[in-house]
């Protein structure tokens, strides 16, 4: 769907989630090499101290039929930044539930929830000022695996899980790395992209936002 630019700004950045919570994050971005002004990266938000305790896995007490499967029931315990390139993903002994997914354009974060648990947190690459990552929550419309670009010179975006008409996606196929942005999608490492495109379907919301964040107790939608 698009290319990826080219940030002109060294050393390596690390990628927190926010204070209090997992950071609201989703999107995608493209792959490319071609290079372009952008503006600097900002300072990434910071993931907060206080964390779920029984090494984040899901509590059953709160398990309840008549419970809100879009309240937060667990955050995952991740110690310290989540840097370019790194995912994380624990869904072992999480009940069935709807996914839904967020994305933090400050944190550039992407979570996914599974019932209300984080089962998966990967730092990400969005869009530029130019061509930012739209605001919002979009629906997935469509899938598509072997998806490739046909506006830019059919680059790869395996795992492709679309939220606008115009193209805006969450995939993979991009070098996730400090330095690079996309037209507007995210994206994420190939395996944490195809982990959720897995278990991903259309009709599943991502909730995208700048330095909004949730925490335990709180609803993601």
């Amino acid at each position: 769907m698009e290319s990826m630019l080219k940030w002109a700004v060294g050393g390596v950045l690390a990628v927190l989630l926010g204070l209090g919570g997992a950071a609201l994050a989703t999107g995608a971005a493209s792959h490319g090499r071609d290079r372009a002004s952008a503006p600097a990266l900002s300072a990434p938000a910071a993931r907060g101290e206080a964390m779920p305790s029984a090494a984040g896995k899901p509590d059953e007490a709160a398990i309840s039929p008549g419970g809100n499967p879009f309240t937060v029931k667990r955050i995952l315990p991740i110690d310290g930044p989540i840097k370019y390139g790194e995912w994380h993903w624990d869904d072992e002994g999480v009940p069935d539930g709807p996914i839904v997914m967020t994305v933090d354009l400050d944190a550039r974060v992407l979570s996914i929830f599974k019932g209300g648990y984080e089962i998966g947190a990967a730092a990400v690459l969005i869009g530029t000022d130019e061509y930012p990552t739209p605001l919002g929550t979009f629906p997935i419309l469509y899938k598509q695996r072997h998806n490739v670009s046909e506006k830019y010179d059919n680059a790869p975006m395996p795992w492709s899980m679309f939220l606008t008409r115009d193209g805006v996606a969450i995939h993979g196929g991009s070098v996730v790395e400090n330095g690079y942005a996309s037209h507007g999608c995210i994206a994420g490492p190939d395996e944490f992209v195809s982990r959720i495109f897995a278990i991903a379907k259309p009709g599943d919301r991502v909730v995208i936002t700048r330095g909004e964040m949730i925490g335990m107790g709180d609803k993601i939608i």
